[in-house]
C-alpha cells in the first residue's frame, strides 16, 4: 500500500530553469567526513576482496541534518525542539550484478544503519563504519547463500534481470545549506498567535499548527568511485481543524506551506486569514448532508487531479513494481500501447524547480544511487513509453533514469519526483464548468460531483489485494444541471481501478495546479509533487466514508457557555 499525505505528523510543480544542477556546481570539495568515507571505504573494499563470498559494490552514505519543530494548540506551545542527527547507512552487494544478496524479497538484506558522532572526529567516524560494514558482511553473505538456494529450488521468474545496473560514478559537490534558526522565539510567537485564532471557533474541536525547518547534507562515498554531497533546506507549515458532525462523522480540514525557508512562509496576518477559512468550511461541513454512494459525471480540480494521477498511474509506473511477482504489474506489458487518452502526456521531471509559481517538493540533482536526476516522459499522448527506475533493472529497461530515491535507512527503489500532466485537449476553466453541466444533461444524472480538494490518498498495488485506489476528498459540491446553487456534501471518497479510470477523462482545463506533499511506499516517506490541469470525468465512483460512532462534544467550548444552540434547519 502507497500513501501520500498531508497530515501533521506524517509530512509531510513550467520551470524557471531547466538545466541540471549539476551543470551549475563548482568541482566537488570533499568535506572532512566525506574524506574519512572514502578512506575507510577503500580500506573496507580491499579487506573484503578476500572473502568468499566477496562484495563487488559497497557504499557509504550519511545524513547529516538538523531540524526544528514547534507546534501551537490555542494559543500554547506544546512542541518546540532543536535537533541534529547523523545517520551512516552501508549498502553492500554480494555476488555479482547478475544475482546478489538483493534479490526478490532479499533486498533488506543490503543495509545496516546506526548513528555517527555529531563531530569530524575521523576516528570515531571510522570505527562506526568498520563496525557497521562487519554486520552488514556477515547479514549479505548469509542472505545470499540464501537467495542461490532458492534460485535452484524455486520456479523459474518470469523477468530475469540482473539485481543491479551498471551506472557511470558522479561527482558532485553542492553549496552549504541554509542554517535553522539559533533564535526561534519569534517563530514560537507567530504559532501561538495563528493557533490562539482556533478560539473563536466553536464548531472546531481541535486544532494544531505546526512548523517544522530543516537543514540536511546527504554524503555518498561508493566503490565505483561516486562522490556526492547535496544539500537540501526545507521549511513547512501546515494548519490543521478538526470537528464532528452530529452523526458521528470526524471532519478534517488541513492547509500546508512549503518553501526552501522560513523566511519565505506567509505572514502572520494570511495564516490567521487562512484558519477563519479552515473554522467556515468546517461549519459548513458539519451542516452539509452526507453523500451517497455515486457513479456518474465529475470534474476534479487541477489539485485533486494531480493526487488522483499521483495515485492512479504514477505509483503504477516506478520501475520495481514491473518485476515484483507479487505486484499486480497493471503496465508491466503495456509498453506502446495506449493506456490513457490520447491528448494526455505525464513526464516525471525532478529538475524542475517550480511550475507557475510554486516550488516543487520532489525536486532533487542527484538520486539516492547517485545518478543524475533526469526527465522521464512516461506517457507521450496516451501512449506508455517509459518508466521511473532505479538501478534495479527489469525487461527492455536496463539503466536507472535517476528515480532511486528512499529515506535514510532504507533500501532505494524506483519513485515519483515531480509528476507533472499535460494536456492537448483543453478549454479554458471558465468553460469546463459548461462543459460538466453537458455533460450531467447528456447522461440525463440528477447531478454531478465537484471535487474541489483532497486530504490525501492511497493505492494498492500488490497481486494479493485488489487493483484499487482511494482518493480522500475533503470539499466535495453536488452540481445542478437546472441551475441550482451548488450544495456541499461530505462523507465521499473516489475509488475505482486503474485501467477504467484513467480512460474516462473527457476533457481538460488550461491551467496547471500543484500538490507538494509527502508519499510514503516501501523505501520510506520522500517528498514529491504532482501537477494536472481540472479535468472531467464522464464517470468516476465514490463510495461513504466511514464513520465514528462519537457524538459531539456534550459541554460547549471555554468562553461560549452562554452562546445560544444553533438550530438545526
Amino acid at each position: 500500500m502507497n500513501r501520500t499525505y498531508i497530515r501533521v505528523g506524517v509530512c509531510a510543480v513550467l520551470s524557471l530553469c531547466g538545466i541540471p544542477f549539476a551543470a551549475l556546481s563548482s568541482p566537488p570539495q570533499p568535506s572532512l567526513l566525506l574524506q574519512t568515507m572514502q578512506h575507510e571505504l577503500e580500506r573496507a573494499t580491499a579487506s573484503l576482496a578476500k572473502s568468499d563470498p566477496a562484495p563487488y559494490y559497497l557504499s557509504y552514505s550519511v545524513s547529516d541534518s538538523e531540524g526544528a519543530t514547534i507546534a501551537g494548540e490555542g494559543g500554547a506551545l506544546v512542541i518546540s525542539t532543536s535537533t541534529h542527527r547523523r545517520q551512516a547507512d552501508v549498502m553492500m552487494r554480494v555476488g555479482s550484478a547478475a544475482l546478489d544478496n538483493t534479490h526478490s524479497q532479499s533486498r533488506p538484506s543490503g543495509i545496516t544503519s546506526g548513528s555517527l558522532s555529531l563531530r569530524d572526529d575521523p576516528d570515531a567516524i571510522a570505527r562506526e563504519l568498520w563496525l557497521l560494514t562487519d554486520h552488514e558482511y556477515e547479514q549479505a553473505s548469509a542472505a545470499f547463500l540464501r537467495v542461490k538456494t532458492n534460485q535452484a529450488v524455486q520456479s523459474a521468474e518470469e523477468d530475469k534481470s540482473p539485481d543491479f545496473s551498471q551506472e557511470p560514478p558522479q561527482t558532485f559537490s553542492g553549496p552549504a545549506p541554509a542554517q535553522v534558526p539559533a533564535d526561534l522565539k519569534p517563530w514560537e510567537d507567530r504559532v501561538r498567535h495563528v493557533s490562539a485564532r482556533f478560539l473563536k471557533f466553536p464548531d472546531v474541536y481541535s486544532s494544531i499548527v505546526a512548523l517544522s525547518d530543516s537543514s540536511s547534507r546527504s554524503y555518498l562515498a561508493t566503490s565505483e568511485g561516486a562522490a556526492l554531497q547535496q544539500p537540501a533546506a526545507s521549511a513547512r507549515l501546515v494548519i490543521e481543524g478538526e470537528s464532528r458532525a452530529d452523526d458521528g462523522m470526524d471532519l478534517l480540514r488541513v492547509e500546508t506551506y512549503q518553501d526552501s525557508s522560513l523566511g519565505q512562509l506567509p505572514s502572520e496576518a494570511e495564516l490567521l486569514s487562512k484558519v477563519d477559512r479552515i473554522a467556515a468550511d468546517l461549519k459548513a461541513l458539519r451542516a452539509a448532508p452526507a453523500a451517497e454512494p455515486y457513479a456518474g459525471p465529475a470534474m476534479l480540480s487541477g489539485r485533486a487531479a494531480a493526487v488522483f494521477f499521483h495515485e492512479v498511474l504514477g505509483h503504477r509506473l516506478e520501475g520495481h513494481r514491473q518485476r515484483d511477482e507479487r505486484e499486480g504489474q497493471t503496465f508491466t506489458k503495456k509498453v506502446g500501447q495506449q493506456v490513457l487518452p490520447p491528448f494526455l502526456t505525464v513526464v516525471d521531471d525532478p529538475t524542475l524547480k517550480q511550475l507557475t509559481g510554486t516550488k516543487l517538493a520532489g525536486t532533487y540533482a542527484y538520486d539516492d544511487e547517485g545518478v543524475p536526476a533526469q526527465k522521464v516522459v512516461a506517457v507521450d499522448n496516451g501512449i506508455l513509453r517509459n518508466f521511473l527506475m532505479s538501478r534495479m533493472p527489469i525487461t527492455n529497461f536496463s539503466h536507472s533514469n535517476g528515480h532511486g530515491r528512499r529515506q535514510p535507512g532504507l533500501m532505494p527503489t524506483g519513485r515519483q519526483g515531480n509528476l507533472i500532466v499535460t494536456s492537448t485537449n483543453t478549454v479554458k476553466d471558465s468553460d469546463l464548468r459548461q462543459r460538466f453541466i453537458d455533460e450531467i444533461k447528456k447522461q440525463g444524472k440528477p447531478y454531478g460531483l465537484y471535487f474541489e480538494d483532497i486530504q490525501g490518498g492511497f493505492t494498492l498495488t500488490t497481486r494479493a489485494t485488489p487493483q484499487a485506489f482511494q482518493v480522500i476528498p475533503v470539499m466535495v459540491y453536488r452540481v445542478y444541471p437546472d441551475g441550482r446553487p451548488d450544495e456541499l456534501v461530505r462523507g465521499v471518497d473516489i475509488v475505482g481501478t486503474p485501467l477504467l479510470s484513467l480512460n474516462t477523462i473527457l476533457v481538460t482545463g488550461d491551467t496547471l495546479q500543484v500538490f507538494n506533499g509527502i508519499c510514503g511506499a516501501e523505501s520510506g516517506q520522500i517528498p514529491v509533487s504532482a501537477a494536472a490541469p481540472a479535468m472531467l470525468f464522464s464517470e468516476i465512483e465514490v463510495q461513504k466514508k466511514s464513520k465514528g460512532t462519537q457524538r459531539p462534544p456534550i459541554i460547549p467550548p471555554p468562553g461560549f457557555e452562554n452562546s445560544a444552540p444553533e438550530k438545526k434547519p
